[in-house]
This record gives structure tokens, C-alpha cells and sequence, in this order.
């Protein structure tokens, strides 16, 4: 139905369907994304002649001369600083002991550490990898089967997009012309929110399974151990205090925030002495990596969106899907189950770039504010991570345990869930993302 009336509404033709036909084909071939993405968009423009095929070689390089953008490469090298300098470490010992006096104590304490890292690397599976090196092999010590173990840090991971500062809300900030520190402030309360719902989520897992036990302490010898936790690692919280008080402040721009946490953790790894000038080139090579995974997708989206934008996708699909129904409600569960969906099958800056521009009218046409529309998609992306057959944070953490990827992820099915119950209440409840925002975004 929805086909027929997106054919009804917009004559697209075969210059739209078939370069989509030869994305999709692509993407199920494991070629790179970014080499799919600028294949769709040469094959869009040379079939539709809306534009001159000059256009590619001009996008390619407009759409990543963004100032914003410097701080993705900076905050991705401040996570594999804090990894190497072992003062991640530092994080989980005070995360245990505030969650120590719980039952299932050390489960929570490995959700709140990859929050706490999340706020630093604004990468998930960079915390994936460095949280599931640090907590698995203790988790499953601690009476966690295995592949609940797993799930646990692939949950509690996701949290890297969606706590600020995150890489993804710099990059659909660059997409849609919105501030990044602006969505950072947005995302603090949904940011939050995931976090408290996956430590519910593992307490009462936890309690049915009685997986690990823990508990027994009194409140002075739960703050003595706090106390000396803290007195043993103050220093490793400088870092994103520094990354909070300057954005939040207005102080610095993310990219200032990010270079200067960047300069303040190798300033530290060499006071504490754990790191060298012999850990750069490894360093600077890791960060490079990942870097070069991200922007070529973002440089190959830009004449992709501007191929689309022609054609008019994205006012033909709002004309399309409220031609169903008008109903917001039904509305924002279809963009929900779609970025869901998305999120299910390919990476998180892809989906960014195509999806936020066709997406984006539809929610404003139901009243919903860009910033929320930004709060609510990668929310509902971040669900994808562990979620199959791309669930990207599931392969991270198979990758350093062996743990068969289908066991994890039935094991992350009440994280999922909880997750998606929040993506619903930020989709209906625009004051979760919007409370500390000025009120011309409200």
C-alpha cells in the first residue's frame, strides 16, 4: 500500500529505483558503504540529468570542509588515549565502588563505566572493545554466563552515541544545520535515561536469574570504599569534567573541547608515566582508522542527499506516508520502526546522512522540533547496535570473547527492549530532550 502510494504520489521512475536496487544489491555483497553510496549517487545523477555529474567531485569535498567535523578524529583519539594511559581502569574502580552495596553490583558497575567512557570517546564500539577487555572475563567470574556477559557490554556500549559528547549527534548536527553543543544538551536527559534503563534492566535480570550475588555492606564501609576509590583515581574524571564544563558552559566548541581533552590525557599518561612517545604511531594509526571509516561515508553521502533533494524524495515520501494517515502518533511509530530497522542493517553515519533529510519534513509536519526529530533518531539507531544482523556493538565484543554472536544477542533481547521503550517515551514526550533548551526550540 505504502509502495503504490509513494509511486501514486512521485513519479521517481527508474532513475530513483534502480540506483536504490543497486545500493541495496551492494550493501548484501559486503562492498564497502562508502563505495555503495557513491556508486547510488554517480548511477542517480548520470539516469536523471538534474544535475551535472561535476556535482560528485564538488560534494565530495564541501561535504566534509566542516569545521565540526575536526572533533570526530579528536574525541575518537582522547578514547584510545584513556585506553592505553589505563585510566579507563580508574573509571570502573569507581564505578564499582558506588555499585558495590547492590546485588548484581559489578554488572552495574560495568553498564556505568561505559557511560562514563561514552562521555569521553563519543564512541560505541570503541567502548565495546576497551569496557569488554576490562569487565567479561570478571563478569562471568562473578557467576554471568557468558554470553549475558557479552550482551551486558554491548548494551551498556551503546550508550557511546548517545550520551554527549557523541560522534553521531556531530554528524547529523553537520547534516540538518543544527549546533552540536545544542543536540549535546538535548541528548543529556535521553542519554540518562538509556543508562538508568539498562541498569534496571541487568537489577532485575539479575534478581530473576540470581546471577551474582554482593549486597552485604554497611553504609560506612560503602563510603570508606567509595572514598578511597576516589582518592585512588580523582584525576581520571578531569578529562570529561573538562569535556562537560566547557560545551555545557559554552566555553568551548566541541572541537575545543576535544582538542584540549586530547592534550590534557597524553599530558597525563606522561605525568603518570604510562605512555611513551613509542605509543603514538600505534595510536595516531588506530584513531586514523576509524576516522577513515567515518568520512568517506559523509563525503559520498553529500551529493546523495543533493541527488535526492532534486528529485524531491523527501517531500514525496511525507506526501505519501500522511496520504495513510494523518495521525501523528502512528506516525512517529513508523519513523521509529524504520530507523530501527535502518539501524538493524547498517551503520549509524550512513543512516545519518540519508535517512535525516527525507525523515526530517515528515516530523515536522507532525510538530515535531528538529531537536527532538535529531534526539529521537539516534536513539532508535543506538538500538540497532545490538540488535542482528549488523548489530555492530554484537560483532565487537564476539571479536575479543569467541562468543557465538546469535547467543549474545538473545541475551541482549531485554536490553533491547528497554531501550525501545525509551526511543517511545523520547518520541512522545518532547520535554525529555528539549527541558534544558532554550525556549525558541520548544
Amino acid at each position: 500500500m505504502l509502495w503504490q502510494t509513494m509511486q501514486h504520489s512521485v513519479e521517481l521512475g527508474w532513475a530513483f529505483y534502480l540506483p536504490i536496487i543497486i545500493f541495496v544489491m551492494m550493501i548484501a555483497l559486503a562492498v564497502p558503504v562508502w563505495a555503495a553510496i557513491g556508486t547510488t549517487a554517480i548511477t542517480m545523477l548520470v539516469m536523471s540529468g538534474d544535475l551535472p555529474l561535476s556535482l560528485v567531485g564538488e560534494k565530495l569535498f564541501t561535504g566534509i570542509d566542516a569545521f565540526a567535523l575536526t572533533a570526530v578524529p579528536l574525541f575518537i583519539l582522547t578514547g584510545d588515549v584513556l585506553v592505553r594511559t589505563g585510566l579507563s581502569k580508574k573509571f570502573l574502580d569507581v564505578a564499582e565502588a558506588l555499585t558495590c552495596f547492590t546485588k548484581g553490583g559489578f554488572g552495574s558497575a560495568t553498564v556505568l563505566v561505559c557511560g562514563m567512557f561514552a562521555a569521553i570517546s563519543g564512541s560505541d564500539a570503541a567502548g565495546a572493545a576497551a569496557v569488554g577487555r576490562m569487565t567479561i572475563a570478571r563478569l562471568v567470574e562473578s557467576g554471568y554466563p557468558r554470553p549475558y556477559a557479552c550482551a551486558l557490554v554491548a548494551a551498556g556500549a551503546c550508550t557511546g552515541i548517545l550520551i554527549p559528547p557523541s560522534i553521531a549527534y556531530i554528524i547529523i548536527g553537520l547534516v540538518l544545520g543544527i549546533s552540536a553543543s545544542t543536540l549535546f544538551l538535548a541528548a543529556l536527559i535521553p542519554g540518562l535515561a538509556i543508562l538508568f534503563a539498562l541498569l534496571i534492566t541487568n537489577l532485575i535480570v539479575n534478581r530473576i536469574y540470581k546471577y551474582e550475588g554482593g549486597g552485604q555492606m554497611t553504609m560506612g564501609e560503602w563510603l570508606a570504599n567509595l572514598g578511597k576509590s576516589l582518592k585512588s583515581g580523582w584525576y581520571a574524571f578531569i578529562v570529561p569534567g573538562i569535556i562537560f564544563y566547557g560545551i555545557f558552559s559554552g566555553k568551548l566548541t566541541p572541537t575545543e573541547a576535544g582538542a584540549t581533552a586530547v592534550v590534557v590525557t597524553i599530558a597525563m599518561g606522561f605525568i603518570l608515566r604510562s605512555l611513551s612517545f613509542a605509543d603514538f604511531p600505534a595510536m595516531l594509526v588506530s584513531s586514523a582508522k576509524v576516522n577513515g571509516v567515518i568520512l568517506p561515508i559523509i563525503a559520498f553521502s553529500a551529493p546523495l542527499a543533493e541527488a535526492l533533494a532534486i528529485m524531491g524524495v523527501p517531500q514525496g515520501f511525507v506526501a505519501s506516508v500522511t496520504g495513510i494517515t494523518n495521525e501523528p502518533w502512528m506516525l512517529i511509530i513508523l519513523m521509529i520502526a524504520i530507523l530501527v530497522a535502518a539501524g538493524c542493517v547498517m551503520e549509524t553515519t550512513p543512516n545519518i546522512v540519508i535517512l535525516a533529510p527525507i525523515l526530517l519534513p515528515l516530523a515536522q509536519e507532525i510538530g515535531m522540533n528538529e531537536i527532538q526529530f535529531c534526539i529521537m533518531m539516534i536513539t532508535a539507531l543506538g538500538v540497532g547496535f545490538i540488535t542482528p544482523p549488523l548489530g555492530l556493538n554484537l560483532f565487537v565484543v564476539s571479536g575479543i570473547t569467541g562468543e557465538s554472536i546469535l547467543k549474545i544477542a538473545v541475551k541482549a533481547v531485554p536490553f533491547v527492549l528497554c531501550m525501545f521503550i525509551v526511543v517511545l517515551l523520547i518520541g512522545y514526550l518532547p520535554e525529555i530532550s528539549t527541558t534544558f533548551l532554550p525556549d525558541i526550540y520548544k
